[in-house]
């Protein structure tokens, strides 16, 4: 019987795959570590792009160093390089930015605990030492932080110097004055509201970045239709969402039989006053431009002509719910009550040319604080990889304006939440201790990490930035365009403290999530049944 009990018993589905203590925790820590590696080379103003190349039919080219697109591009089989890969969508949903320093924090703090392990120590007891020290460094954050919400020009300065940080590291590193000028422009636009769908961005092809500008209005990359007004004053919009191409004879699902050609002509006539009485109960709005989604044919498009009426047909429908957003109207689909509804109103449509392309300019919408952004560049790769950089910047000004407090950038802050953990290491006695400093050992990373990609001696930079924090300079960091250690302050390199708050959470909870498996299931793929029973 007792040989019976110690025979290994497998009590999964056959297929089904099983990893278990070591083998399973080295696995995770290999997944999620190999993900840091992928994306360390882009961190910091002088990180390298990847080139990320599309399997499908096309094969599309995306060129870019943000760590969030770089990690939705690519594929991953690995449990827990799926926890760092989820983990980097979430801080760029939450604050747009610090996608590729919360990677990197959780790969190196889990590089960290694998050493740890070695050692014979407990997860469990990392565990509770990096609580502690996590907890520490966030105080330690906060009190650094400095707020100048009630000084309108420092503020401003901030802002600026936030918007000036966060595109060090993208590709618009070369035209940072001009892009943090406009960013902060579009977001201050926003009257502290943060709802970005106001801040539309359009790009077109052709001219160089410099040539992008911010415009006081709305675009819409659409077509005005013909013999129909080109410039409309005081305008009453009617956005809808309904077909305008029942001129043609469309009975779906039946057949038609007629003797003669005669009566195919009435069928068509018929539709054409279906048509007429739709457009009339459209006009009885009192409106002088209508906007639809769908199409809008040639018969109603004469009759709308006819009436002066300015319509747009087509118009895609994010545009279409930001149009609405920015004019103060609503979508409708049926017209037979006029009075209920609510239509949008603008001071003044007229086109205008931007390159070689015609656009619908709108100005003077209700919502004060809409505004176009308009990139130009020379190839679609630099403009999608323009318009992702302006992104995070316009997210993280906009998650400043609602939480105005600061902190200092270029290695500054890590630094400083390394040595209150180093601290808090030599205060407390036990194994906690070393887990303590492991954690401080991985915030240390990440300047190092930047000084390297930078083509500087990380471990002598570093350790002169060490010891001016050990001398209570704790606004020293790392001065990436003359690779010394110089005054953030100074420098105005600031980043917001959301931001870093979000990357110090995010990575020691995910990392603290990974180190807790012990085991890794996976399913019995699913068989494939042949099918005998083809339609």
């Amino acid at each position: 019987m007792a040989s019976l009990s110690m025979a290994p018993m497998n009590i999964f589905r056959h297929g089904a795959d099983e990893e278990k203590a070591e083998t399973a925790r080295l696995s995770s820590f290999i997944g999620a570590i190999a993900i840091g590696d992928l994306v360390k080379s882009t961190l910091g103003p002088k990180g390298m792009d990847k080139i990320l190349l599309g399997g499908g039919k096309g094969g599309t080219v995306t060129v870019t160093n943000d760590g969030a697109t770089i990690l939705k591009a690519i594929g991953v089989d690995n449990p827990a390089a799926k926890v760092l890969v989820d983990m980097s969508k979430v801080q760029d949903d939450e604050v747009g930015d610090g996608t590729t320093s919360v990677t990197v924090l959780a790969a190196e703090l889990l590089r960290e605990a694998e050493l740890l392990i070695a050692k014979k120590i407990h997860p469990q007891t990392i565990i509770a030492g990096w609580r502690k020290a996590t907890q520490t460094a966030r105080d330690a954050l906060r009190e650094a932080a400095v707020d100048h919400s009630n000084d309108a020009a420092l503020f401003q300065e901030d802002l600026l110097n936030i918007a000036r940080t966060t595109l060090s590291s993208k590709l618009l590193t070369h035209h940072k004055a001009h892009f943090s000028q406009l960013a902060v422009d579009a977001v201050m636009r926003l009257k502290g509201s943060g709802n970005l769908e106001a801040i539309h961005v359009i790009k077109k092809l052709g001219g160089s970045l410099t040539d992008s500008y911010l415009d006081e209005g709305f675009l819409l990359d659409k077509k005005i239709g013909v013999n129909q007004p080109k410039r409309l004053e005081n305008v009453k919009i009617l956005i809808a969402n309904t077909g305008m191409d029942t001129d043609k004879i469309k009975i779906f699902g039946s057949r038609v039989r007629v003797d003669s050609t005669a009566k195919v002509a009435e069928i068509e006539m018929a539709e054409k006053e279906k048509m007429k009485e739709k457009v009339d109960r459209i006009l009885k709005h009192g409106i002088n431009c209508f906007i639809n989604r769908q199409l809008i044919y040639n018969y109603p498009e004469q009759l709308f002509a006819q009436a002066g009426v300015m319509a747009i047909e087509h118009a895609d429908f994010a545009g279409v719910e930001r149009l609405a957003l920015v004019t103060g109207g609503e979508i409708s689909s049926t017209f037979d009550h006029p009075e209920m509804v609510k239509l949008g109103h603008c001071k003044l449509i007229e086109e205008v040319m931007i390159g070689e392309d015609t656009l619908i300019h709108f100005s003077g919408v209700a919502m004060g604080e809409a505004c176009t952004v308009v990139l130009r560049g020379a190839t679609q790769q630099i403009l999608d990889e323009a318009e992702r950089s302006l992104h995070d910047a316009l997210c993280v000004l906009a998650q400043t304006v609602k939480e105005p407090r600061t902190v200092y950038g270029g290695g500054c802050s890590e630094m400083l939440m390394a040595k209150v953990v180093t601290d808090l290491a030599n205060r407390t006695p036990g194994k906690e201790a070393v887990a303590m400093e492991s954690f401080a050992k991985a915030l240390r990373m990440l300047p190092t990490i930047i000084a390297d990609n930078a083509g500087y001696d990380s471990a002598d930079l570093v350790a002169q930035l060490r010891a001016a924090h050990q001398e209570n300079k704790t606004n020293s960091g790392l001065n990436m365009s003359e690779g010394s250690v110089g005054n953030m302050a100074e420098l105005g390199v600031t980043e917001s403290f959301q931001v870093k708050r979000q990357v110090l959470l995010s990575a020691s909870e995910a990392a603290e999530m990974i180190l807790r498996v012990d085991n890794i299931i996976k399913a019995a793929p699913r068989k494939r049944v042949p099918d005998h029973h083809p339609c």
